[in-house]
């Protein structure tokens, strides 16, 4: 077990599926369709129009704040590198932890001696010291609350619009258009339900299209 905390990035990398900039890409293709589905029509009074307008306003706040976030927190890898120390065992073998829960949780199980317990505690508390400083003067910190606080402003649209009755073929396609800009993992995922959304949001556009054009 050379590395036992291969679950840092849960601590100090972004939790998304996909990098900021990949998910904006993704909902642009993913909209092509929803795209030429009338949102300003009749179909503007839905009220699931209306909370899926305001949760891509706060989707795209997001995601535009995941990228700032990202951007920083790689200025911090670069110049200060992941708080760490490593730890070696009364068996011989060397492990790497990340935070000072995770090295109070390994020697918790598989304690070492008293001098490299305090070693190993005091260089993580020094690392993890400055890391924080420098994500305070390049202001990462407040860009990773502002970036969470907008998650949760979207997370709970979401589940808004998912109470929400749809009205209209729209507002049906606001509600599949949300899903799959929030789940998929990629442009073309093929795995259920994805290309099944993929596939009723073009049934809708075309469902409109031949009821526009009678």
């Amino acid at each position: 077990m050379a590395d036992s905390d291969n679950t840092m990035s849960l601590l100090f990398v972004t939790r998304r599926k996909v990098l900021a900039g990949t998910a904006i890409a993704m909902a642009a293709t993913q909209a092509t369709s929803f795209a030429r589905i009338d949102l300003e029509g009749d179909d503007a009074i839905d009220p699931a129009v209306a909370v899926w307008k305001r949760w891509q306003a706060a989707w795209e706040e997001a995601e535009r704040l995941c990228t700032q976030q990202q951007r920083l927190e790689s200025v911090l890898i670069e110049t200060v590198g992941f708080p760490c120390t490593t730890v070696t065992l009364s068996d011989g073998e060397s492990v790497t932890v990340h935070s000072v829960e995770a090295l109070q949780e390994l020697l918790g199980v598989r304690p070492v001696n008293t001098v490299a317990r305090t070693q190993a505690e005091a260089e993580i508390v020094a690392n993890q010291a400055r890391w924080d400083a420098a994500a305070r003067e390049i202001g990462y910190s407040t860009a990773l609350l502002a970036e969470r606080e907008a998650g949760e402003r979207a997370k709970k649209l979401l589940e808004a619009l998912s109470q929400v009755p749809a009205t209209s073929l729209a507002g049906i396609a606001a509600k599949l258009n949300a899903a799959l800009r929030e789940g998929e993992y990629s442009l073309h995922d093929s795995e259920p339900p994805w290309p099944q959304i993929r596939s009723a949001l073009d049934d809708i556009a075309r469902i409109r299209e031949q009821k526009v054009s009678r």
